[in-house]
């Protein structure tokens, strides 16, 4: 029987270029929270060894973004060559091309108060013009062609997660954190939820000892039908926000789980909670930030 081989990986690398104005660096960014590794303004000449560095075997990077535009200067017209040749290189290659209309990038560059980069004596529209016809080229090998003139930061941000993001994972970390009031909330949670009206296993001898994280703990709080319903409830609740959090543009979000002590009640349920969100496909952190304070 011949051995299977595993499939090799296939590295991604998504090149963004386009017009000045129209939203490069936020898409970078956007790329970032997707955890791509970004690199702005990459020099022409470093394209080839970046590529190598992503595809070479065993390397870390699987997915990369890198923004070429403009201000490359001379060097700009040697892209459309250089970005056909990246094909033999075996990675999963992609082209965006960002661009708004004139009167949409006239204004943006009127709010920031910036020059043309084509030059600074050059006038803002006439600026536009000449990075136009520079820049079709690459807007004719272009995979996706994306007009920002209607979108805001949210949608241009939502747009690039639906289409370059892994479907199998949402695109916001959580931190799911259990606590103890008696010691205080934790500060940077963005939702709190307090189990103390939940039957305490402290106040069971042979349970008293132990964490949220033991079984016999764990038994103890979901004998009790109060608690069943309430892991019911919150899961739809937080399946019901969480999507809400990404559209909007949230890349972080702590869920803080809290009872007295932060040892038995806030452990077993963060634990809980965090299983639901995981099996959802989200990047789940679970911290229990008091569970091994003195319990006495």
């Amino acid at each position: 029987m011949k051995k299977a081989h595993a499939k090799p990986t296939t590295h991604r690398l998504v090149v963004i270029t386009g017009l000045s104005g129209s939203g490069k660096g936020s898409a970078l960014k956007a790329f970032e929270d997707l955890g791509y590794h970004c690199v702005d303004n990459l020099p022409i000449d470093l394209i080839f060894k970046f590529a190598d560095l992503c595809s070479a075997p065993g390397s870390r990077i699987k997915r990369a973004a890198v923004v070429v535009d403009i201000r490359e200067g001379e060097a700009l017209s040697e892209l459309p060559v250089t970005y056909q040749k990246l094909n033999r290189k075996g990675l999963k290659l992609s082209l965006l091309f960002l661009e708004a209309a004139d009167r949409t990038l006239i204004q943006r560059f009127e709010e920031t108060r910036r020059p043309h980069p084509l030059g600074a004596n050059l006038p803002v529209r006439e600026g536009i013009r000449l990075e136009r016809a520079l820049l079709k080229p690459m807007r004719q090998l272009a995979e996706a062609i994306v007009d920002t003139s209607q979108m805001n930061v949210h949608e241009l941000r939502s747009l690039i997660q639906d289409r370059f993001g892994d479907q199998r994972h949402k695109t916001m970390l959580i931190s799911v954190v259990s606590f103890g009031f008696r010691y205080g909330v934790p500060q940077d949670a963005d939702l709190v939820f307090d189990v103390r009206f939940l039957p305490n296993p402290n106040y069971v001898p042979h349970l008293r000892h132990k964490t949220g994280r033991d079984p016999d703990v764990k038994r103890f709080i979901d004998s009790h039908s109060q608690t069943r319903e309430f892991v019911s409830r919150l899961s739809d609740l937080l399946l019901y926000l969480l999507p809400h959090y990404v559209r909007e543009g949230k890349s972080y979000l702590t869920i803080a789980i809290g009872c007295t002590g932060g040892r038995h009640r806030s452990v077993a349920l963060a634990e809980r909670v965090a299983d639901i969100l995981q099996d959802e496909g989200y990047e789940i952190k679970t911290l229990h930030r008091d569970m091994r304070r003195n319990s006495s």
